[in-house]
């Protein structure tokens, strides 16, 4: 561990290791296998990066993704580290001088793909060197209960045949226990002990809103709060990626779009625009930024309902790795629900996983409507307890009003009984408000008991009610959109317990005809709560900083590096803040490390220096 310590130290410009790191790292170096749950930004790489640099021979790391290999590798060639990559970016005569240097012992760190490991000249080229250890990023693909799930990771049990002394150290961001116990599992873990770190980033704001128009309600979200500002725009489906990154380009946002139906070309150039550039929104697919280590995202959005709260843990967890304020803002409708349990219903697996899909997107609605806190709950689904609530989520900050909505209740699902369970929300609300069309006078669902008897709410508030009804599992979705009732609901149409909702920003209370036929009209202007942006970085108004950060994108610019592969935002503001006069002096900064230290040292202490 003295070794491991003076790795830190000298390597990455450490003093000292955070949480459970030295504890990992400790029992990896003694040989064992391990099992790493950390959150994003809490310094998960550094717990096979250290053992990487202290023991002998090379680590093999199995990374998901071709753009999270070259970003990390990247990185550490910075810091002086001999690192490379092997994946089908490269050219032929590329691949073979990576190979060349692996045979010679020349490298430290090796990444490689789920799918080349198991490929047999693969293993033939690693049983030829010096193995010191298996790193397996992002595991949780490898469990049918995660939420990236990659059937390439299935494959990489062959490790422990294939290399049965060397130790395999696993690591994810997010799994709960059933993920867990399958990554251990298929991985053939040796009596791998498991280091769960606390799942909380409290530098996050989180935040959830019923959705209305969504592509207006997130500019208005990036204007308010986070004009100029990196940050990542989640969506279900690649026309809804194209047409919203189309959209805020048109509305004056520094957007790109990314997704998997791009050329190779288009995403290499979106990617690295987005790495390399300050204030770039990437709108993306769920299969985007895996891994990825920009520091400085400071919102992620989601227009669409992710697949489950692991999945929007993982996804909200890519804002704010740096450690300042950020923001997790996403706003959702009873299409979401009815789109994603379609989607589980038609996949591939089994009955018992899909039942366990929807028991996910059934926790996630929950977690959607909450009006307690939001931090306590996520918190509480990975196992983990929170006395108080976080006062840093909308739940807390902006304490929800709720109502007694028993009768509204009892008025919509009745409905939905009175009807034959197979018609979607839109039809459901004519029928309640009373609106003819040629479908209710053929259906003769004008004659239906409940036909009329919801005129003395808006619209909104009856969406409302059906999407919160759902989230509690008192009505059911099927795969076209058509509402059920559960068995959940009958003490609510029995009048044996009352029901309180949320209170809409729709929610209008009772209305006129013509008035709400004009509130309708002017739904998506609805109100929301207002916010503070977040709160600037520590340092960003200081005239030395912004020096500092300029010579900085000079330095990146010339070598087509991301500005973070030079120094994080926390460095430079600590060189801002103690003002180094010398590179002793330097070396004392957190981030500074030797090989930064010889290549940029008096670059930096030069520009303190001379600024005024």
């Amino acid at each position: 561990m003295e070794q491991a310590l003076e790795v830190l130290r000298t390597v990455f410009g450490y003093q000292d290791f955070r949480g459970q790191q030295a504890a990992v790292i400790e029992h990896v170096l003694k040989g064992e296998d391990t099992l790493v749950l950390m959150p994003t930004g809490g310094g998960k790489s550094l717990c096979f990066q250290v053992p990487a640099l202290v023991c002998k021979g090379t680590a093999v790391v199995v990374s998901p993704l071709i753009a999270l290999m070259q970003n990390q590798v990247d990185r550490l060639k910075e810091l002086g580290v001999r690192a490379a990559y092997l994946n089908s970016s490269q050219s032929p005569a590329a691949a073979r001088d990576v190979e060349r240097m692996l045979r010679a012992g020349n490298l430290d760190l090796i990444y490689v793909a789920p799918e080349r490991l198991t490929m047999d000249s693969c293993i033939a080229l690693l049983k030829g060197v010096e193995i010191s250890l298996f790193a397996i990023d992002e595991a949780h693909c490898i469990s049918q209960w995660g939420h990236d799930f990659r059937s390439d990771y299935l494959q990489l049990s062959l490790i422990v045949e294939e290399f049965p002394s060397v130790p395999v150290i696993a690591l994810t961001a997010t799994a709960d226990e059933r993920t867990r116990q399958e990554i251990v599992k298929r991985l053939r873990l040796r009596s791998a002990r498991t280091f769960v770190s606390s799942f909380n980033r409290p530098n996050i704001q989180y935040r959830v809103t019923e959705k209305v128009t969504a592509k207006d309600q997130l500019l208005d979200f990036i204007r308010s709060e986070h004009q100029d500002d990196a940050g990542i725009v989640y969506c279900l489906s690649r026309k809804t990626v194209e047409a919203t990154a189309k959209w805020l380009v048109q509305k004056g946002v520094n957007a790109i779009p990314y997704h998997a139906g791009l050329s190779t070309g288009v995403r290499e150039k979106n990617l690295s625009k987005f790495l390399k550039e300050d204030g770039v929104v990437v709108v993306a697919t769920i299969a985007f930024g895996m891994g990825i280590d920009k520091p400085d995202v400071r919102f992620v959005a989601h227009i669409d309902l992710p697949k489950n709260i692991e999945a929007y843990y993982q996804e909200t967890g890519r804002a704010g790795r740096d450690g300042d304020a950020a923001t997790a803002w996403m706003v959702y409708g009873i299409q979401d629900a009815i789109m994603l349990r379609k989607m589980a219903s038609q996949g591939d697996g089994s009955a018992a996983f899909k039942r366990i899909e929807a028991q996910k997107i059934q926790a996630l609605l929950g977690y959607c409507e909450l009006t307690s806190c939001r931090r306590q709950a996520l918190l509480q689904y990975f196992g983990e307890e929170s006395q108080n609530a976080c006062g840093n989520c909308d739940a807390c900050m902006t304490p929800i009003a709720s109502w007694d909505a028993t009768i509204e209740a009892q008025k919509a699902m009745s409905n939905i009984h009175r009807t034959g369970q197979r018609f979607g929300v839109g039809h459901l609300i004519d029928v309640l408000m009373a609106r003819p069309s040629d479908k209710i006078q053929s259906l003769k669902h004008d004659e239906v008991s409940t036909y009329g008897i919801g005129k003395d709410q808006s619209e909104g508030v009856w969406r409302s009610v059906y999407r919160q009804l759902v989230a509690r599992d008192l009505v059911r979705v099927d795969d076209y959109g058509s509402l059920a009732l559960t068995e959940k609901s009958k003490s609510i149409l029995r009048g044996e317990e009352k029901l309180f909702l949320r209170t809409s920003s729709l929610k209008e209370g009772k209305a006129s005809t013509k008035s709400r036929s004009k509130k309708r009209a002017g739904a998506s202007k609805s109100p929301t709560p207002r916010y503070s942006p977040a709160p600037a970085k520590i340092g960003s108004g200081n005239s030395l900083f912004k020096a500092l950060s300029a010579l900085r994108l000079e330095l990146a610019k010339k070598q087509d590096l991301p500005s973070y592969c030079i120094f994080h935002n926390a460095t430079l503001e600590e060189m801002a803040r103690l003002k180094p006069k010398t590179k002793s002096d330097l070396l004392e900064i957190s981030g500074v490390g030797a090989a930064k230290l010889e290549k940029y040292g008096q670059i930096f202490i030069d520009a303190i220096n001379q600024h005024h």
